[in-house]
């Protein structure tokens, strides 16, 4: 075809195909980042929304959070720092079924988030009287692995009353069941209270998906021990 068909005459006529293919371009463009926008966005306005009554209080974001390196355990609560104890076995096993979690290895006092979950040091080990602690990083869901650990806890926000959770330790296994979730600012202490009553398990994450600025805290008492 001629050059002269894609240049527009002095005259008028018909607008440069070039232009037209120009803005095509840019409304894909467009379009493709507002969808990248809204598919980051989305999980996290919709979990403040859906969990609202799940919020202890009123939690303001912590503008430096993601300058703290949160796949250390030992960042998670500073003013009070994790124990060294001596127990029977350092690491045990734990699954959720919901979340097609099996076997996932806890590490008992560790450090690092990214290599295994971690029971944090100074709290209960299972079976025990008192309350297990265990911590879980979390991303957006949209990448959840029940085998990465780097976002193995992404769908906890998912758990409900009465969904199982259960622990291999020293050869005994332990069956849970969720009681309650809350959500609370990061530096709230009450989810390493010890209760002597029975035997309790905790599972920590940050909230809404894929940020730093609060706790999700899933509860859950021990039914059966086999």
């Amino acid at each position: 075809m001629p050059l002269y068909r894609y240049v527009k005459s002095a005259r008028g006529g018909e607008p440069k195909p070039k232009r037209r293919v120009s803005r095509t371009v840019s409304y894909t463009l467009l379009s493709f980042g507002a969808a990248i926008l809204v598919w980051v966005l989305w999980p996290i306005l919709s979990f403040s929304v859906v969990n609202a009554d799940l919020f202890t209080s009123t939690v303001t974001p912590v503008s430096d959070a993601y300058a703290v390196d949160y796949t250390n355990a030992n960042a998670w609560f500073p003013t009070s720092p994790q124990k060294k104890v001596v127990t029977p076995v350092n690491t045990y096993a734990l699954s959720i079924p919901k979340l097609k979690i099996v076997s996932a290895e806890v590490n008992i006092g560790g450090d690092d988030l990214s290599k295994g979950l971690i029971h944090y040091g100074g709290t209960a080990v299972p079976g025990q009287y008192g309350n297990t602690v265990i911590f879980g990083h979390s991303a957006l869901p949209q990448f959840f692995s029940p085998k990465d650990y780097k976002t193995i806890f992404s769908l906890l926000p998912t758990m409900k009353e009465g969904d199982e959770i259960t622990i291999t330790y020293d050869g005994i296994s332990y069956t849970y069941h969720v009681t309650d979730l809350t959500v609370s600012a990061p530096s709230d202490l009450s989810a390493l209270e010890q209760k002597f009553d029975d035997s309790y398990l905790t599972l920590i994450t940050c909230v809404p998906p894929g940020t730093y600025w609060q706790r999700l805290h899933v509860k859950a008492r021990l039914v059966r021990s086999i």
